[in-house]
């Protein structure tokens, strides 16, 4: 069965069920609570996993993973590629994410629109899985686990809220009442107030945390990864 397979790609990776679905945006116990996978959520894990073959995926034919450069025929490839894995892949493969220079909360909130923005650089992590873009982050609400000049890598989040990961850090962006958008980077957390609303949670103690209802919630986007530079020179 393809889910089967999907366990053993797991095992594969090193990764555990939680970390899968962060990586794919599928929804937690997705794994637990379906027997059949369609066809549209496949494709979203071979483009997340490039280097895994799409027929073992889907027939359980032929190697899990795809040959790697360099070698003339399948003999070449050894009897390991389900056991360890082998870091010579095509780069081509590799998921290059576009890095945006926002200057302001309105920049960053026309990224969410799907508004054309130019990217002033592209980034190229190895097992990074697929995200939509990174920006630099501006501020100090997430300090020290983030600071200003941070890279922030994310990936946007669909239907919200059954894909929430509680806890973790997201770009999120809002509108007030009285119709200001902005976005700014949080963890997100359940809260008292009930099931239509959510805790915004700063790690630096001097920012205060703050319910927000879903109703005001425009976007989420999941940060997948940080990146610092500690020095210029």
């Amino acid at each position: 069965m393809i889910i089967d397979r999907i366990l053993q790609l797991i095992k594969y990776k090193g990764i555990n069920k939680r970390k899968f679905y962060i990586e794919t945006g599928l929804s937690n116990g997705f794994l637990d609570k379906v027997r059949d996978i369609g066809v549209s959520k496949i494709e979203h894990i071979l483009n997340v996993y490039p280097d895994i073959s799409a027929e073992w995926l889907l027939m359980g034919r032929g190697n899990m993973i795809l040959k790697p450069i360099g070698f003339e025929d399948e003999s070449d490839l050894g009897n390991n590629l389900l056991q360890e894995p082998n870091p010579v892949y095509n780069k081509t493969a590799q998921n290059k994410v576009p890095l945006y220079d926002i200057q302001d909360s309105a920049g960053i909130v026309s990224l969410f629109k799907d508004a054309n923005q130019d990217p002033i650089d592209f980034i190229s992590i190895p097992g990074l899985p697929k995200c939509d873009g990174a920006i630099y982050v501006n501020g100090d609400s997430m300090y020290p686990l983030l600071k200003s000049g941070d890279i922030i890598v994310y990936k946007k989040v669909n239907n919200i809220p059954e894909n929430i990961f509680w806890g973790e850090m997201y770009l999120v962006s809002l509108i007030t009442d009285d119709s200001e958008e902005f976005v700014m980077i949080k963890k997100v957390q359940k809260s008292n107030k009930g099931e239509d609303w959510i805790q915004l949670v700063s790690e630096n103690p001097q920012h205060q945390a703050k319910d927000i209802h879903f109703k005001n919630v425009k976007g989420l986007a999941l940060l997948k990864a940080t990146i610092r530079i500690n020095a210029t020179h």
